[in-house]
């Protein structure tokens, strides 16, 4: 077969497979036929460049990032819809219409809790998408929407057509990513529309396909080339070309109308995705013209929002979760309650000021709702039905996991474990002591640290200077090549200059920046060790928060127990960088441009070791300007204020 002829018929199988998949939830074919077909294609289109095509599936994996996304004014204007909050506003809306044409038939369809977009096909060719915006102008997105596997690519249908629908995110991709933002320790998404609609304008197309989105879609907008009466019609043609179209139900009395806005709500968790409320349009096409619109809003359309569900329910106890960044999370466990189609057993407390300002005790009666139509919180306490040996809950003083002691963040809001070996935080302290800015051990990824995790061979940091050729082989397909590796980069690491030693350590407030100050100050971890909170106060830089920070840490047996292991590893603990030359004591430099002698962070050792301080803006305080070539705005703002500037052979000059 020739490889044009084989391309195409790879395209249709592959096309074919995505729309019984993602669209109809009907697969019929097993996902590694599928990965084979698709790495046919793959491998085809590398060797005929000609033959890839805008529609290929090979193309939906996303392309090159972008710096921004371009306006795009919208032909037909994505109009917002007008919201109603009870029966009585749905049943008035009704009544208005069915008053002015008896023979009224309304389409009813849930209203899914997403992002509005507009996509456009021009002779059959998927060629643009844009999000709502303001209405008029949104953002083209287009690239990310390629991502979404429900959207066709192609469709039988000649002319220009636009058609809107809502992008959204299921609930098990929301649940996958947040389990993953998770596990990196990064911020959690708070509800799905929320993570759809970050998903969407990712800058980086490759981020948005691994978020799982989905769509849709719910109305034509713009097409001249065929004539349609009503808009089931619409969508029954729509489905045709293979879209997801949004399930809904042709009625004509308010009754049935009314019967189906509450079993949408009721029925809501067989749905793929969250929803905030059902939708109600007029089916005629003809009459919408006749209804019109306001500025925004159309009149023959109003969303009917779901108030929120509250319901009673005990706390039976509060337990806590040690998060990777060590901060302890209170949850209540409540005695299981329905909620928005889903049985709730467990509701969020955030902090401990959010337990006090409600005085949430054990055995309680509480009044319960999802927040956002996700999270379930506690809206208050019926004081009428506490039992009489309650107790107030507070958190505690040291970890659940680990027994370390617990302080509170800076801005007092959240506890945090201390523990230096405390297993809730061992993924990230290992990713952060072997970081490069620490102590830089290369190939020390995520994954094999999970797998160290995972096999028991680390516990704490100081564990990695133990590992053996026989503990990590397994972990790489490569074998004891890639094991070799990291055993040279960590047995290399134990020559690093203390200051990375002492910012790997994840004391709180100390930086890489204050690693360097305290190891040319002391000179060594044991004087580091050694010192009190007055001496430590004594140093630039460290302040008294900062100070109390490092004594209590190196007061923690846990610290202690760590630091002996690394002694014991052959960890220098020695420093570099004792400042034995103050030539550049008080001064401050910047360095901007391109520079060709030396690196940044050369140049800034330099400046360091001889007491100088290097600083990434100009200022009244600044001492010298080192330029390269176009140097740009800070050189020029450094000549208006009569900063003395440096070529860099002056500088080597000044460092000789």
């Amino acid at each position: 077969m020739e490889p044009r002829e084989r391309a195409a018929q790879l395209t249709k199988l592959l096309q074919d497979a995505n729309y019984k998949y993602y669209v109809l939830d009907d697969p019929d074919m097993p996902d590694f036929e599928y990965d084979r077909l698709l790495r046919e294609l793959e491998e085809l289109e590398a060797a005929h460049p000609e033959l890839v095509t805008a529609d290929s599936p090979t193309q939906r994996v996303g392309g090159a990032a972008i710096s921004a996304f371009e306006k795009y004014t919208h032909p037909v204007p994505l109009m917002s819809l007008q919201d109603v909050f009870s029966m009585e506003e749905l049943n008035e809306f009704l009544g208005k219409t069915l008053e002015s044409d008896t023979a009224t038939e309304f389409s009813v369809e849930p209203k899914i809790d997403g992002l509005s977009v507009a996509l456009e096909y021009v002779d059959g060719h998927f060629v643009r998408g844009a999000t709502r915006g303001d209405g008029n102008v949104g953002e083209d997105v287009t690239e990310n929407l390629k991502t979404i596997r429900s959207i066709p690519m192609t469709i039988d249908a000649p002319g220009r057509l636009i058609v809107r629908g809502e992008v959204y995110m299921p609930r098990k991709s929301f649940d996958k990513l947040n389990a993953k933002q998770e596990a990196e320790g990064k911020p959690l998404f708070a509800n799905p529309r929320n993570a759809a609609a970050g998903s969407l304008r990712q800058l980086d197309p490759k981020i948005a396909a691994k978020r799982g989105l989905d769509i849709f879609i719910f109305n034509i907008q713009l097409y001249d080339e065929k004539e349609f009466a009503t808009h089931g019609e619409t969508l029954a043609w729509l489905k045709s070309l293979k879209f997801k179209v949004i399930p809904s139900k042709i009625l004509k009395s308010a009754a049935r109308i009314d019967e189906q806005v509450l079993n949408i709500n009721d029925t809501r968790e067989k749905l793929p995705c969250d929803i905030d409320g059902a939708v109600i349009k007029v089916n005629d096409l003809a009459q919408r013209e006749r209804m019109g619109a306001t500025a925004k809003c159309p009149r023959w359309a109003v969303a009917y929002k779901y108030p929120p569900e509250i319901k009673d329910t005990v706390v039976e106890d509060i337990v806590i979760q040690v998060g990777r960044t060590g901060v302890l999370t209170p949850k209540a466990v409540v005695r299981p309650v329905r909620l928005a189609g889903t049985t709730v057993t467990n509701a969020t407390l955030h902090n401990q000021d959010f337990i006090t300002q409600r005085d949430i005790r054990i055995g309680d009666t509480v009044k319960i709702r999802k927040a956002g139509e996700i999270i379930p919180e506690i809206l208050e306490v019926d004081f009428g039905k506490r039992p009489e040996d309650s107790a107030p809950y507070h958190l505690p003083a040291s970890c659940p996991v680990c027994g370390a002691p617990t302080a509170k963040d800076e801005d007092g809001a959240f506890l945090r474990c201390t523990g230096a070996e405390c297993p809730a935080q061992l993924s990230r302290n290992i990713a952060h002591f072997a970081s490069r800015d620490a102590m830089d051990i290369e190939g020390l990824g995520s994954a094999i640290v999970d797998g160290l995790i995972e096999k028991g061979l680390i516990k704490s940091p100081a564990d990695i200077y133990y590992l053996t050729l026989e503990d990590i082989a397994s972990l790489w397909k490569s074998g004891s090549t890639a094991a070799k590796k990291l055993l040279k980069a960590v047995e290399a690491s134990k020559q690093q200059d203390v200051s990375r030693l002492i910012f790997a350590l994840g004391i709180r407030q100390v930086g890489a920046k204050a690693g360097k100050v305290l190891a040319s100050h002391f000179g060594s971890l044991d004087a580091l060790m050694a010192a009190t909170e007055e001496e430590l106060t004594e140093v630039s830089d460290v302040g008294a928060v900062t100070a109390k920070n490092i004594a209590d840490w190196f007061a923690q047996p846990q610290s202690r127990h760590l630091i002996e292991r690394l002694r014991e590893a052959g960890v220098n603990f020695e420093s570099k960088r004792v400042i034995t030359d103050a030539r550049f004591a008080g001064k401050i430099f910047v360095l901007t441009g391109a520079l060709s002698k030396f690196t940044r962070e050369e140049a800034t050792e330099k400046i360091e070791l001889f007491g100088g301080k290097a600083s990434g803006s100009v200022s009244k305080k600044t001492s010298y300007v080192i330029v390269g070539e176009n140097a740009g705005s800070k050189e020029r703002k450094a000549r208006e204020l009569g900063i003395p500037i440096l070529s860099e052979d002056e500088f080597l000059a000044m460092i000789q």
